[in-house]
Order: C-alpha cells, then structure tokens, then sequence
C-alpha cells in the first residue's frame, strides 16, 4: 500500500473510530498528524469529499489564493465504511501473502 493510500486509510480509520465521540478534533488527522504537506492533506481531504467517503469538510482557495479546509463537522459516510472495510481485507491478504512469500523464498 503506498503512502497516499496510506493516509487516506488513516483519515477514514480515524473518523470512523471517532463515531461514537459527539465531537471530534481535526488535529487527529491534520497534516502535522499525518507528516504530510498542507497542501497534500487538504487535497485528500477534498477528493474524499467529492466521492462520498466523508462529509461536513469544504477545501476551497481564498482571496489570496491559500488553501482553505472549512471543518463543518467531518465525519465518514457509509460510502466511507465501505471502503474502509474493503481495505482491511486488502491488507490482510497483502500481509498473508507477504508472510507466504517470506517463509518459501522460492515462490
């Protein structure tokens, strides 16, 4: 899994553990959190929101042309979960067969 797909896993992680809490802070998953460049994180926040996987976030420019993250309450939608859980399995497969391949070298 490579690193994009690496924070946005984290991001929706995040948000779907913090279901249960009435509110949540952003800074769980910032950039500073996630060690990655403002501008990187405010891009996967904003593709996120453009295909469903989360909501109550709006990415936009200002007058100055500075990238805005508006929080209006993000949280991850069912389109969100699902992806998510695809995921799991994914990594599990990929670390099953990655131990596999680790224990008969000539595979």
């Amino acid at each position: 899994m490579n690193d994009n797909f690496k924070c946005i896993y984290k991001i929706l992680r995040t948000l779907e553990k913090a279901m249960d809490c009435p509110e949540f802070d952003l800074a769980q998953i910032d950039h500073n959190t996630l060690e990655i460049s403002r501008e990187r994180w405010a891009r996967y926040l904003e593709m996120m929101a453009d295909i469903g996987y989360i909501k109550g976030i709006r990415v936009y420019e200002d007058v100055t042309g500075g990238t805005v993250v508006d929080n209006q309450g993000i949280r991850i939608t069912l389109k969100g979960l699902e992806y998510l859980s695809e995921n799991t399995i994914m990594q599990r497969m990929y670390k099953t067969a990655k131990g596999i391949k680790e224990i008969t070298p000539g595979l």
